[in-house]
């Protein structure tokens, strides 16, 4: 009996929070992976650490597309989800031409590269909310006209635009999806959310009094990377290409993130240990951010799995955990 062939994947970005969850979940489902790394002396495979014996790592970075080309022919991958970007809003006010070379050019590097080796592979964009930046209309759905209010929004939508180009100019399967926030105890530290949840666990653990942040209204619909991933999957096992929005339709500001955060840990008066500095406020913000993800629902039949409560309380305790861990090996020391 001849054996099934397992199908295969390559990820950018496979070792930050999107990648490490998308991996796992690929691995569940019996996938070859492959991920894209940057040469570097250390690399940080904390997020991939429990699954690495079973992925197989490969040299390359979105800003050569000759190493990107050598990564998918040594892949030679049924399907390519490209997570890789600079990712940090904030940063690319200060890095405007770094996130567009990353963010924005490295798309086309990856979908070049994949046209001229393995242009039957199917390809996943990581596109974003923030390209809908100062909102045209609310809820925002796959119709709803972008305005991008910083560099990395802008960077997303040269990206997101080239996928579509790509996909009409040469018959690839290359689709985007336009992911609200999504968030788990995996995200960096340098984002909001867990900026927040990090605080909290300071703070109750007496470890710090008071933090500082920026804009408390800017509000987000914000949902668990890992419900979001299994859709980037859902994307790629369709018939035809197409473009969603994933998102869970329910909006909350940073201030109830943090209400939230400090309610889970027992603290009612969480203004004792929020401060305000205008150095955290964005150049131009983004105010309100709101996803329909009806067609997602109706064509991929996904769904999000995690409430918003769940999600807070999930990384306050992952936050509580890690400095408990800290506070008792300082201990044991002494």
């Amino acid at each position: 009996m001849k054996e099934t062939k397992s199908k295969s994947a390559l990820i950018t970005g496979i070792t930050g929070q999107d990648g490490s969850y998308l991996a796992e979940l690929l691995l569940d489902k019996g996938y070859e992976v492959y991920g894209v790394v940057r040469r570097l002396s250390t690399p940080n495979t904390e997020r991939i650490e429990t699954i690495l014996p079973q992925l197989h790592l490969v040299e390359g970075d979105l800003y050569d597309e000759q190493s990107l080309i050598s990564a998918i022919d040594l892949s030679q991958p049924d399907e390519v989800y490209n997570l890789a970007a600079q990712s940090f809003v904030k940063t690319s006010w200060n890095q405007a031409v770094l996130t567009g070379e990353l963010t924005g050019m490295g798309v086309t590097r990856m979908l070049d590269a994949l046209k001229h080796v393995k242009p039957d592979a199917k390809f996943y964009q990581a596109s974003s909310s923030e390209m809908f930046g100062k909102v045209q209309e609310t809820p925002q759905t796959e119709k709803t006209a972008f305005y991008p209010r910083s560099p990395y929004g802008v960077a997303k939508l040269y990206g997101h635009w080239m996928t579509i180009n790509y996909r009409e100019s040469y018959g690839m399967f290359a689709v985007s999806g336009i992911l609200f926030n999504h968030e788990s105890p995996r995200r960096g530290i340098e984002f909001v959310t867990r900026k927040v949840t990090d605080t909290a666990a300071r703070v109750k653990l007496g470890l710090v009094d008071k933090v500082d942040f920026g804009n408390l209204d800017a509000a987000r619909d914000w949902g668990f990377a890992g419900d979001y991933v299994e859709a980037m999957w859902l994307m790629l096992q369709q018939d035809k290409p197409d473009d969603f929005v994933i998102a869970t339709g329910v909006t909350h500001t940073i201030k109830d993130f943090i209400v939230e955060a400090f309610k889970h840990i027992g603290i009612d008066n969480w203004q004792a240990h929020i401060g305000l500095d205008e150095k955290f406020m964005r150049p131009a913000e983004v105010d309100f951010l709101k996803g329909d993800a009806t067609k997602a629902k109706e064509k991929l039949g996904w769904t999000p799995k995690t409430t918003f409560s769940e999600l807070v309380k999930m990384m306050v305790d992952a936050d509580m955990e890690k400095y408990r861990k800290i506070v008792k090996s300082a201990q044991n020391v002494e």
